[in-house]
């Protein structure tokens, strides 16, 4: 039977050269399982993996989408098995590596299939977010959805986002498109998890935040600037560099806002994984 080998953790715990070793043993290829490195543009915020890293490794969903595309969970999921049957006919082992949670669950375990918002709902639901804010967001939710609002990670403003839609498209409810039913695979899972101890860690995320300075992450940020109302923006890394180019934010405030914001995200991250795996 074919192997799906998945390398997942916290950010900046080691994933890529630990999937890019595996894939030179297996000589395979990678797909990307990160929600943000999937978009052209911003290689520095997302730790797209560098040309030593790609050297002699195909990876896939890396930098192939427009910062202005949608993108989800469930079309990562048909992405991926589509990709990992190409694999499949060549090499009996693909990997998998990247922190994006619900797109490592959706392929291990599957997703709901959920209705697609039309763009005539979901492109005036955003520039109107864009407009009002996150509460204002939180709040819609709330009056579309009171059930889900109550289970909902208020502080994970995709997944609301992503509700609100789907609740302003549907006939129904967010809740009862959610059946939470695995599906089950037709081919090996093998999850190698990177775990190290909580200050290991956090010290690794606040030197790769000043790396990723040095490496020109302000340039970056300043080029899409300009699209920052652009869910995919949405990141730590580029919201605290637009603050600061909005003086809201001292320069040296905005780097240390990033290395706290990284370490609460890398946390979140290890209660998904401990809750999930």
């Amino acid at each position: 039977m074919k192997k799906l080998i998945v390398v997942t953790g916290p950010t900046a715990s080691g994933k890529t050269d630990l999937a890019v070793k595996l894939a030179l043993e297996h000589d395979t290829e990678i797909i990307s399982a990160d929600s943000r490195q999937i978009y052209k543009g911003i290689p520095i915020v997302t730790a797209v993996p560098d040309e030593s890293q790609r050297m002699g490794v195909t990876h896939h969903l890396i930098e192939t989408l427009p910062l202005d595309s949608y993108y989800s969970a469930a079309m990562f999921e048909e992405d991926a098995l589509r990709i990992a049957a190409e694999i499949w006919k060549k090499r009996d082992v693909a990997i998998v590596c990247g922190g994006s949670m619900m797109y490592v669950d959706a392929l291990i375990y599957g997703i709901d299939q959920l209705p697609t918002v039309p763009d005539s709902i979901r492109i005036p639901l955003m520039e109107e977010w864009k407009k009002k804010g996150d509460d204002w967001l939180r709040d819609r939710l709330k009056h579309l959805d009171s059930d889900y609002y109550s289970q909902v990670d208020l502080a994970n403003i995709t997944s609301v986002s992503q509700a609100e839609q789907l609740s302003s498209a549907s006939a129904t409810t967010y809740a009862p498109l959610r059946t939470g039913k695995r599906k089950k695979r037709d081919f090996d899972i093998e999850k190698i998890i990177i775990d190290m101890p909580r200050e290991q860690l956090f010290d690794r995320i606040n030197r790769r935040v000043l790396a990723m300075i040095d490496h020109g992450l302000v340039d970056e940020a300043r080029r899409v600037y300009p699209l920052r109302h652009l869910n995919s923006l949405n990141t730590v890394g580029l919201k605290e560099m637009f603050a600061y180019f909005d003086c809201t934010m001292d320069f040296d405030t905005a780097v240390a806002r990033i290395q706290k914001n990284t370490r609460v995200y890398a946390k979140k991250q290890l209660t998904w994984i401990k809750t999930r795996y």
